[in-house]
């Protein structure tokens, strides 16, 4: 398996669940639970990356390393940027990007993606995906698809469903083709020191998805069928309450 470090983004100001890293999930912040999860990933590092004071505080105790980057980074991913340049990584080692909304994430398919990305040399960055159940999954506009060629590479990510079917959707209807992609992603260093250096690209900006800066740049993103479903992410409060009713279900 691939060395790799876990990088965690994390900030306050989420627009939907304002301090969700600090919101709390089964009588903790939720941060504290994805430290968790990066720990037993086997990370050989695990780095939170913040703009806030509270969120490190949160997790002080928890042996890992905190970052305070600037405020104004556009994506998770430009702020772990910022850390790699900063502590001056080689430029072959694999970061694991995982959200700081994930606190249900399978420790399992950290270790997954850092490993496809160190068996395809040629990509810059590796992701996983899993099946689209049903037609109601395929159009819902808040779940992310992807497509990819024969060997894995991602040929688009869209919030809308593709690719277009022409023949009217039914209820047991949707694409084959197309998987519902997870928000988990692992880069080499290189790769990340030129998506800071690279403009917000027009198909970003149009499907706030961060992703398509690099594929709209001509960079390759091996994807990955992954081993196993994660848990939900947590955008709202009935995510939240969601992500409780999981890890508490008497009190659920």
């Amino acid at each position: 398996m691939s060395a790799f470090t876990v990088m965690i983004p994390a900030r306050f100001a989420a627009s939907r669940l304002p301090g969700k890293p600090l919101r709390e999930l089964a009588g903790r912040p939720i941060i504290t639970h994805v430290c968790e999860r990066a720990h037993e990933s086997g990370a050989e590092r695990v780095i939170v990356a913040t703009d806030d004071p509270r969120i490190a505080d949160a997790v002080d105790h928890q042996a890992v390393e905190v970052f305070m980057t600037h405020t104004d980074h556009r994506s998770g991913t430009d702020r772990l940027a910022e850390v790699a340049s900063t502590e001056q990584l080689a430029d072959d080692q694999i970061i694991v990007n995982l959200q700081g909304d994930e606190p249900l994430m399978p420790p399992r398919l950290l270790e997954q993606v850092a490993h496809s990305l160190g068996q395809t040399p040629r990509a810059a960055m590796a992701t996983l995906a899993t099946p689209i159940g049903d037609s109601a999954e395929y159009t819902n506009p808040n779940v992310v698809k992807v497509v990819s060629d024969h060997h894995g590479r991602a040929l688009y990510f869209s919030r809308a469903p593709i690719p277009h079917e022409r023949a009217a959707l039914t209820d047991q209807s949707h694409s084959p083709q197309a998987m519902r992609h997870l928000g988990i992603y692992a880069y080499r260093v290189s790769f990340l020191r030129r998506y800071a250096s690279l403009p917000v690209s027009p198909l970003e900006a149009r499907e706030q998805l961060e992703q398509l800066r690099a594929l709209q740049a001509g960079e390759w993103i091996q994807v990955t069928q992954a081993d196993r479903l994660p848990g939900p992410g947590i955008d709202t409060e009935a995510d939240l309450q969601a992500a409780e009713a999981q890890l508490n279900p008497a009190r659920s």
